[in-house]
């Protein structure tokens, strides 16, 4: 009987075929009407749900996975000099002396940053210290006269002074300050006077000619 609806009229209800052959299988049990009755009764009860189920699952929302936040650590670090924002500014492990100093406002103008290594990363902690232009009196824009650099006493800072300063140290001549400024550029700040010795060509002896006057 099944084959006969699939023939004549197609697949046009799946529940009147599925109906015909539960009623051929109803009609080979040995049961009373009653029973058969109950018996379809109980298949088309969870014929329904079964459907029902399966229409639920389709028709629930896929929930997306919240994304996942990776946090960098923090450093601090000091930008101080010829800067238009000195101070301490905390930021990420992986930023630049560059990002250091562009927290800090940017260099001033005439300032020349060509001593620094702008690439190196930065150290928690450490200063990023800008050489500023200091002038023995203003210079007006246009003006013929010729900004004079101020020389300060005592110790030169290795951290800041330049190859000029470095040159007028005992035993160090351009060569050895152009090592200092390419170690310190390379390394950062030095954290005391004795890792000069760390400079290829400054020995013991060398060093001992200029040890009191530097600092950091």
């Amino acid at each position: 009987m099944a084959y006969d609806v699939l023939n004549n009229g197609g697949m046009h209800n799946v529940f009147e075929i599925f109906r015909l052959r539960l009623q051929e299988w109803v009609d080979d049990l040995q049961f009373t009407t009653l029973h058969k009755r109950a018996l379809a009764v109980v298949a088309v009860i969870v014929c329904v749900i079964s459907i029902g189920v399966v229409a639920r699952g389709h028709s629930q929302p896929v929930v997306e996975a919240p994304p996942v936040v990776i946090e960098v650590p923090k450093v601090m670090v000091d930008v101080a000099g010829g800067v238009k924002m000195p101070g301490v500014y905390e930021l990420p492990s992986t930023s630049r002396v560059v990002d250091a100093i562009t927290a800090a406002g940017g260099a001033l103008p005439g300032t020349d940053t060509s001593d620094i290594n702008l690439a190196r990363i930065v150290k928690d902690g450490e200063q990023v210290y800008v050489e500023p232009v200091a002038l023995s009196k203003p210079f007006v824009q246009g003006s013929s006269s010729v900004p004079v650099v101020k020389k300060k006493a005592g110790p030169i800072n290795i951290n800041r002074a330049s190859a000029g300063e470095l040159d007028t140290l005992p035993g160090i001549g351009p060569v050895l300050a152009s090592r200092i400024i390419d170690y310190r550029k390379a390394n950062g700040p030095f954290a005391s006077v004795d890792d000069l010795q760390n400079v290829s060509g400054i020995g013991s002896a060398k060093f001992a000619q200029f040890k009191s006057k530097v600092r950091v």
